[in-house]
């Protein structure tokens, strides 16, 4: 009984360490999102949504793997046990967040697999980051990867259906219906493309437009200090 109870002590505490892991990242999404709201009234992250495989998905894996079950079995051979999906608005913009991530010195990257340069043949597009996380612990720090899925809104919502349409045929997916999926996909994908073009669109007309303000404001000296105000409002001035 003391054994056991040992055992689950541990399972629990192993567990507890992937939950501590996501709880970080999110953390760290978080403090991106509200800096980039903040300061630029723009965020490159739309939402973020967050997943922890069951104990029983786990030994599951290990089965089909063919590896021992045990806790350093898990720890070395499944990497996705914690993760983190990551929605953005612009396939761009799923690059400045991944940069992001990449720059920050307590989190180790471990792999990266880009699958929007390189999609899936079934049309899967996602970028996906392995990263380890130091989780301080009261008596040790424990390394833990997690396992980050960036992507498009439209991107996003494909793999949805996609899972979804695997889930209700058990895998065994009619020919049709994959033929269908990716042509989907590759409509989601030329959605994403137009809808960049236009963001870049708009932006240069907003850089323009803010480049022709500033170029009407006018310099004026008052007390030895300098201002720049509409030269239109100068006129009225003048005038009065």
């Amino acid at each position: 009984m003391e054994q056991l109870k040992s055992f689950r002590d541990e399972v629990t505490r192993f567990m507890m360490t992937y939950k501590f892991a996501l709880d970080e990242m999110e953390t760290k999404i978080d403090i991106l999102k509200q800096e980039f709201q903040t300061l630029h009234d723009y965020s490159p992250i739309e939402h973020t949504k967050s997943r922890l495989k069951s104990p029983e998905s786990i030994v599951n894996k290990l089965i089909r793997k063919q590896h021992d079950i045990s806790l350093t079995s898990i720890k070395e051979h499944i990497r996705d046990i914690a993760g983190l999906r990551i929605t953005c608005s612009f396939i761009s913009d799923i690059y400045k967040v991944s940069e992001m991530l990449q720059q920050q010195n307590d989190l180790k990257v471990l792999d990266i697999k880009d699958y929007i340069a390189h999609p899936k043949s079934n049309g899967y597009r996602s970028l996906h980051l392995l990263v380890e996380v130091p989780v301080f612990l009261s008596d040790r720090t424990e390394h833990v990867c997690v396992e980050l899925q960036i992507r498009t809104i439209a991107m996003d919502f494909w793999a949805s259906l996609e899972h979804k349409i695997f889930y209700k045929y058990n895998q065994d997916v009619p020919s049709e219906l994959l033929t269908e999926l990716k042509t989907a996909a590759d409509s989601a994908s030329s959605l994403d493309l137009q809808m960049e073009r236009l963001q870049h669109e708009v932006q240069a007309i907003k850089d323009a437009h803010d480049a022709e303000e500033r170029e009407m404001l006018k310099t004026i000296h008052i007390n030895g200090q300098q201002f720049r105000i509409p030269g239109t409002l100068l006129d009225i001035l003048g005038q009065n």
